[in-house]
């Protein structure tokens, strides 16, 4: 059957040769770039392959030696209000985000994808490694470059109309493919930064945001140990940056209180958690656990999975985990998996350590 295909082209060699996958399967393809700062200059550069100066002009050319009609949509205020506003207040709240994972849900698969269908597209192709078979999300063939869980936050219609032709293949498959089709973006790197710091120095966009605003660090027991010039600054299970001279030997970040502006610190241990609450559960790939079933969960991008016993009560997700883990932080997404296929999540609200056994069904 071919379908009206509208290709997120990013100017990367993923995007690229996804969209040269679905024109050659028969498809009525069209490329369009999202441009997503009101002010490019601001942004990263150094063609990276995602949301740089120079990736809408590496798409066009894409668009252009595989025979697509290529459009840039202006979605800079989406973005802004959605992505970047939202890492900001996020931060503000002593809570860790994954902008991409907000992007991906927010601007690729809610915006983009609500202006597709009503200009009478069918689908939105994008150049995600991840499968989807029988209208559920899948991982990768490829494990290093797997990014289920940054589409765990799709919802079931999001995922209808969506197309992810690359989740076949391994990522040397894709830039060999790239260059047999003459496509210029074949050695282009990935990108692997936060596209609207330019330099990489997320606590100094945060500041600039925010403002200092010096408060205590405190060990468990509550004493003073030092002092920080933002909670924002910092992620729990983070280590490096803390300033405590000889007191910071084997100490982590435990929690952040933004009302008191206190970070708490300890040792690696006090990092171990077992129980999650989750916000916000969304199921793509089954229906909601009404009773607790054993499953695997996936806690941050490419971090490791967990066996675990999850249930959906009083509109949370409530997941316990087989053996602790450490360094889970709120705002994180918390992604369900029944072995490679996606589930559900829900957005990190709460952790604790329970010492008991996860409960069974």
């Amino acid at each position: 059957m071919t379908l009206r295909v509208l290709a997120a082209m990013s100017g990367g060699v993923d995007s690229a040769v996804a969209a040269a996958r679905a024109a050659e399967a028969g498809h009525d393809v069209t490329g369009v770039h999202l441009a997503l700062s009101k002010n490019p200059q601001s942004y990263r550069t150094g063609a990276r392959g995602c949301c740089t100066a120079e990736d809408s002009r590496d798409a066009r050319r894409a668009a252009d030696v595989i025979g697509l009609p290529f459009y840039v949509w202006d979605m800079a205020e989406e973005f802004d209000r959605d992505v970047v506003q939202d890492f900001v207040s996020e931060y503000a709240a002593g809570r860790t985000p994954n902008p991409c994972l907000r992007c991906n849900e927010k601007i690729k698969f809610e915006a983009v994808l609500d202006r597709a269908i009503a200009l009478g597209f069918d689908a939105v192709c994008t150049g995600h490694h991840v499968r989807k078979t029988d209208g559920r999300l899948r991982r990768s063939v490829d494990a290093d470059k797997d990014q289920s869980y940054v589409l765990g936050v799709l919802d079931r219609e999001q995922v209808a109309h969506a197309m992810f032709p690359l989740g076949d293949c391994t990522k040397d498959e894709v830039r060999a493919e790239a260059d047999r089709r003459g496509l210029a973006v074949a050695d282009k790197p990935d990108s692997h930064d936060i596209c609207f710091i330019a330099d990489g120095d997320t606590a100094g966009f945060l500041n600039g945001r925010l403002g200092d605003e010096p408060g205590p660090i405190k060990d468990e027991a509550g004493e003073v140990l030092g002092t920080h010039q933002g909670a924002h600054s910092f992620t729990v299970g983070q280590r490096k940056g803390l300033n405590l001279g000889g007191a910071a030997k084997r100490r982590y970040v435990l929690s952040i209180e933004p009302v008191e502006n206190t970070v708490t610190v300890g040792p690696r241990e006090s990092l171990q958690v077992d129980e999650i609450t989750a916000e916000r559960p969304v199921w793509s790939g089954g229906e909601p656990f009404a009773d607790p079933t054993a499953c695997t969960v996936q806690l941050r991008a490419h971090g490791e999975v967990y066996g675990c016993t999850a249930v959906q009560r009083d509109g949370e997700l409530l997941i316990r985990l087989d053996e602790p883990a450490t360094g889970v932080a709120a705002g994180q997404a918390a992604v369900l998996y029944d072995g490679d296929i996606v589930l559900g999540s829900g957005t990190i609200g709460a952790t604790s350590r329970s010492g008991e056994p996860a409960p069974t069904g």
